[in-house]
């Protein structure tokens, strides 16, 4: 037996090195969780200047504002919920995404008769309320328009023209929930992969913000919010990554941008599938097997930013529980042509709970790129006019703006991934990105976690936290295993 081998079997709890790449929900569940199970020699290399990843809770207006995940999607299943459901830290959130006005570009406000009627075919017709999807062939955008129109059909008559902008409008709300650029790349039959957690899908971290999820998981005492907990002396920032070598069986190395060399004896990587994507062929040496990589090109990470307009007063009347912006035709080839494009692509604007003086908009896609490169004072000038342009009274100048850029950022890349058409052509999925890789004894060297690599809860925070348990309860079977065997 070689010098190499006796070492690794001679590897204990107490002395395996692990290494995690990211230090976002992913990497910090693996963390807390491997610390708890007796591992002592773990160390988080986190890319940013924070811990989190695309949670991002900051100061902001009266309290604090959310940059990335934002709400905790349902109860029933969801780890996140069941983590912190004694501790009073979520509630229900005010139902503007359900109540909002439809406003025309002219500034014509649709009566809540027909918007109500045309909203609940739209809802209805999202699939996880239907049992006909599993056999569908072709995308998401397609079954909506399918089950649309056949409800739009029994109605009293709706001119058609409003029936096709609010369609539209419906088509990027959803989108953003899938983080696709158009819902006509999202796979149909797919999207049932998705689980739905059942309960409450929008519950909001009162004035403490998701942060306050991690804060639970790193064991954090209330009188010490910016402490890391457990995880103290086991993360280091600012440690961007240039290589990951898991070539041959002993030992792996990480070299990093300021050409540290880092060991280990098991690597988890949790960075964005944006990051693989851009990264894989350099970042692996040797290169990741053929499955792996079809599942990195095959899985879509799409991108959805939000802006935050605080006001010196709340700026929307009392009967105004937010606003969605649907194009008349003649308004949208003038918008098209002109260098205010972009806007095509934001949707909405809704209150922030706990934070009644801002307006938090969103956008989508390839627009949503598009505004990530424009100066903060363009995009600001642009939803002004956006306002202007729809809206039946004046928004007066907000005291601060503030957007995010997650597509913008070389960590990031993206916002959270989705099942495309493609990924069904490449006949693939998370469980390749979730494969390990193991050497011919069955230790796991090279380790897959993140939202992307869970099979059927990837876009969410409770999805990204499964994965990062997954993977250390994989290095703590390995042990106990080893152990039993001695």
């Amino acid at each position: 037996m070689s010098a190499s081998s006796l070492r690794m079997l001679s590897k204990t709890k107490q002395t395996a090195r692990i290494v995690i790449v990211g230090a976002g929900s992913a990497g910090i569940a693996a963390a807390t969780r491997l610390l708890e199970q007796g591992f002592r020699n773990v160390l988080l290399l986190e890319a940013e200047d924070r811990i989190g990843g695309r949670v991002h809770t900051i100061p902001f207006a009266d309290n604090v504002v959310d940059l990335g995940a934002q709400w905790c999607h349902g109860e029933q299943g969801n780890v996140v919920y069941q983590k912190v459901m004694d501790q009073k830290l979520l509630e229900v959130t005010e139902p503007h995404y359900e109540n909002f006005k439809c406003v025309r570009s002219n500034g014509e406000v649709l009566p809540e008769t027909i918007a109500d009627q045309l909203k609940k075919i739209a809802f209805d017709s999202i699939p996880e309320r239907q049992t006909d999807l599993g056999a569908y062939e072709g995308s998401l955008g397609d079954y909506l328009n399918m089950k649309y129109w056949q409800e739009v059909a029994k109605l009293p008559p709706i001119d058609r023209n409003i029936a096709e902008e609010f369609l539209e409008v419906f088509h990027k709300f959803e989108a953003s929930v899938e983080a696709a650029d158009h819902l006509y790349e999202v796979s149909g039959r797919g999207h049932l992969e998705y689980w739905l957690c059942d309960g409450e899908l929008l519950l909001n971290w009162r004035d403490k913000g998701y942060k306050q999820f991690l804060r639970v998981l790193m064991k954090v005492k209330d009188d010490q919010p910016e402490d890391l907990g457990i995880l103290k002396g086991h993360v280091l920032l600012n440690k961007r990554i240039a290589e990951i070598n898991w070539q041959g069986v002993d030992e792996l190395t990480i070299r990093c941008w300021n050409g540290e060399i880092i060991t280990a004896d098991h690597i988890i990587c949790t960075v964005s599938l944006g990051v693989l994507k851009e990264q894989h062929k350099q970042l692996f040496v040797p290169a990741l097997p053929a499955p792996k990589v079809r599942a990195i090109d095959g899985l879509k990470l799409g991108t959805v930013d939000k802006f935050f307009l605080e006001f010196a007063a709340p700026p929307l009347p009392e009967d105004w529980p937010g606003f969605n912006c649907l194009w008349l035709q003649e308004d949208l080839e003038e918008l098209r042509d002109s260098e205010l494009f972009w806007l095509e692509s934001v949707f909405g604007f809704y209150p922030v709970s706990h934070q009644p003086r801002i307006l938090q908009g969103w956008i989508i896609g390839a627009h949503a790129r598009h505004m990530e490169t424009l100066t903060e004072e363009k995009v600001l000038k642009g939803l002004l006019w956006l306002f202007h342009k729809f809206l039946p009274f004046n928004v007066p100048q907000p005291k601060r703006f503030l957007r995010t850029q997650w597509h913008a950022n070389p960590n990031f890349r993206g916002s959270y991934t989705f099942r495309s058409t493609y990924t069904e052509e490449l006949r693939t999925g998370a469980w390749d990105l979730e494969s390990p890789l193991l050497d011919v004894g069955g230790r796991p060297r090279l380790q897959f976690a993140g939202e992307a690599t869970h099979k059927h809860y990837y876009s969410t925070v409770h999805g990204a936290v499964e994965t990062g348990w997954r993977e250390a309860e994989r290095l703590n079977f390995y042990y106990r295993q080893r152990m039993s065997q001695l």
